[in-house]
């Protein structure tokens, strides 16, 4: 009874004690004490299922505390299957969208109080109920990762205790909105719901504690610049002062320093250059020496302390980058070692020699076909094990083998169609080589010149008064070309070798855009002509349908992107920056979505619009400039 009480316990819990970095802990030198079911064949099957979710968790960079009893694995891999993770980051966004619909309700077409229409406010109840399936959903989740991590794990996690009172605050005040049907003046639920987002991401939690660790050193900057403004605004205030012999025509240069809070805005203002050279104009057309103030300021400010503000924070996020870099490394050494030591206690498995100790690669081959990892890097592990044969493994070899996790997978093309025909293989080496695609791209940079030309002889021409001929034409033309383009490289390549290239398909999907707006076109327009500006039919006017073509062409000339090396790797940088800045921008949405998300009632119209229409489709007699 001890050992099955044991086994129900977090497996590698700390409370079992560890023998090193990378030894496991003393729950697993212990497993073989453990007995499951009548015979080996059941802690056989026990000992697949736990090194199956210790890969798992190597895999994601998971943590190895959590219960490992056959239950509790089970559920373990239930919760992180993509059905369930999907169902929450659904249940995330559907709670966060609720701000969108809720009273007040901001969903209209637009901003501008004459044009807008009185927003559809939803009734009492029905986004409360929506509100409470969420949170029900999170409910479950907590539930769930409380009973895999185990109590006293869930003491230590700060992370779940917040989420813990961030559910339980939520469901209160909603439980008190029900019962004052919708009319409590306090919605302080509102607030907490970016809370979700923040919980369910890992790279969101790493984001915000790197910029708690950063705070110290960004406070003593933007102390030292607070001190660069306060005193500088002094200054200002002093030299700009109008004495009593200036003329009236001289005060202009009062114009950014009328005062200290007036002042402290403009030199703000100008730190980051917004305002220069405008704020110094007055004072500079009065004496050419002001430019001095300005001209000092500014390097203090923003070419010394801005950008040793910004070096501060690329130095923190840099240390802090390497920490999480070598977290992860630890978490899965962790998760493989320990699944080497679950596989190398399995009956049959050690001999009676310590040198005997290995896994057999019969038995990893039957774990990684349970393994949920991408296919591509399932395939490489496996191609390695089975090198070894009947080799038994050792912990060296067996952690060297997640190396093949870190390669970057090159995709292999499709083998191209082979023709008989000595024609057919000459046109086939003629459409798939790399010239052609050059040809294609001289053709679009043509079609592109073409239309800014038409654009710079309209620019001055109403669009009822356009002779849209020409560029008809052209258009007919053009997406010809781009059609026949398109089945000739299918022609080459084959179907699928032509949709292994990702340009390829945006190609081919904006080329077939392209034919459907221009076959629509003709329909019911007719063919091109001189002088061809009929009247509006349909959905579409004739200058709308050219607009919308012209602008996927524009977008079809990013074709030569892949073809310049240059321009390719610039794109690219781009790109894996604002991959690498989504936990970054997820904070700035949270943060928005806390601040916008407003946890009072409906609040009554101002005093300018009660002169309004009920449709607001009149302006404010009373109202002020800004508004309007």
């Amino acid at each position: 009874m001890a050992e099955l009480q044991a086994e129900s316990e977090p497996l590698l819990g700390r409370a079992h004690g560890g023998r090193g970095r990378d030894s496991p802990p003393s729950g697993l030198s212990a497993f073989s004490s453990i007995q499951v079911g009548p015979g080996a064949m059941a802690r056989q099957d026990l000992c697949i299922n736990q090194a199956v979710v210790f890969i798992e968790d190597a895999v994601q960079y998971r943590s190895i505390y959590h219960r490992m009893d056959a239950r509790s694995m089970w559920l373990y891999r239930w919760y992180y299957s993509n059905l369930c993770q999907r169902t929450l980051s659904f249940t995330i966004f559907l709670i966060l969208f609720l701000a969108f619909i809720e009273t007040p309700s901001s969903l209209t077409r637009t901003a501008d109080v004459r044009y807008r229409s009185p927003p559809w406010e939803p009734p009492c109840g029905l986004t409360e109920a929506v509100e409470l399936l969420c949170l029900l959903v999170f409910v479950a989740d907590v539930s769930v990762k409380g009973y895999l991590v185990g109590w006293s794990q869930f003491q230590k996690n700060l992370w779940l205790l917040a989420y813990l009172t961030v559910l339980a605050v939520s469901l209160v005040d909603w439980a008190v909105s029900l019962s004052l049907l919708c009319q409590e003046p306090l919605r302080l639920r509102r607030l907490l719901r970016p809370f979700f987002l923040l919980q369910n991401s890992s790279m969101m939690k790493k984001t915000l504690k790197c910029i708690r660790w950063s705070l110290p050193d960004m406070a003593s900057v933007g102390l030292l610049l607070a001190i660069h403004l306060c005193l500088f605004t002094m200054l200002g205030m002093l030299l700009f002062t109008v004495g009593e012999k200036d003329a009236e025509p001289n005060r202009e240069r009062l114009a950014y320093f009328r005062s200290l809070p007036e002042a402290l805005t403009s030199l703000l203002v100008l730190l980051t250059t917004a305002n220069n050279p405008d704020v110094m104009i007055p004072a500079y057309s009065k004496n050419r020496a002001y430019a001095i103030f300005f001209i000092v300021f500014t390097l203090i400010g923003s070419l010394f302390l801005m950008n040793l503000l910004t070096a501060i924070i690329y130095n923190q996020f840099r240390g802090y980058l390497m920490k999480s870099l070598q977290t992860s490394l630890l978490r899965r050494r962790l998760g493989t070692r320990a699944a080497y030591e679950v596989l190398s206690s399995m009956p049959g498995q050690a001999g009676a020699t310590p040198e005997a100790i290995g896994v057999k690669p019969q038995n990893f081959l039957q774990v990684l076909q349970k393994v949920q990892m991408s296919h591509s890097h399932k395939q490489a592990l496996m191609e390695k094990v089975r090198s070894y044969n009947d080799v038994l493994l050792s912990i060296d070899e067996f952690q060297k083998l997640f190396d093949e996790l870190d390669k970057s997978v090159i995709k292999e093309h499709p083998p191209r169609p082979q023709y008989q025909s000595p024609f057919l293989r000459t046109a086939q080496v003629f459409f798939g080589h790399q010239y052609f695609d050059y040809l294609g791209n001289v053709i679009a940079l043509s079609n592109l010149v073409s239309i800014c030309v038409f654009l710079v002889l309209d620019a001055d021409v109403l669009p009822g008064n356009r002779d849209d001929f020409v560029l008809g034409i052209l258009d007919c033309i053009y997406i010809l070309y781009y059609v026949l383009e398109l089945l000739l490289k299918v022609f080459a390549l084959g179907l699928w070798g032509y949709l292994s290239y990702p340009s390829n398909v945006c190609d081919g999907l904006l080329t077939s855009i392209l034919l459907v707006l221009e076959i629509s076109t003709l329909a019911v327009y007719g063919f091109p002509h001189p002088r061809w500006k009929p009247e509006t039919l349909g959905l579409l006017s004739l200058w709308d349908m050219t607009r919308l073509v012209n602008m996927l062409i524009v977008f079809r000339f990013l074709r030569i992107v892949p073809n310049m090396k240059p321009m390719a790797m610039v794109v690219s940088t781009v790109l894996g920056l604002i991959q690498n800045l989504r936990a970054f921008g997820g904070i700035l949405v949270t943060g928005g979505l806390a601040w916008g998300c407003s946890a009072l009632t409906p609040r009554p119209p101002c005093r300018w619009c009660t002169t309004c229409s009920p449709s607001l489709g009149s302006a404010c007699s009373e109202a002020p400039s800004w508004l309007l």
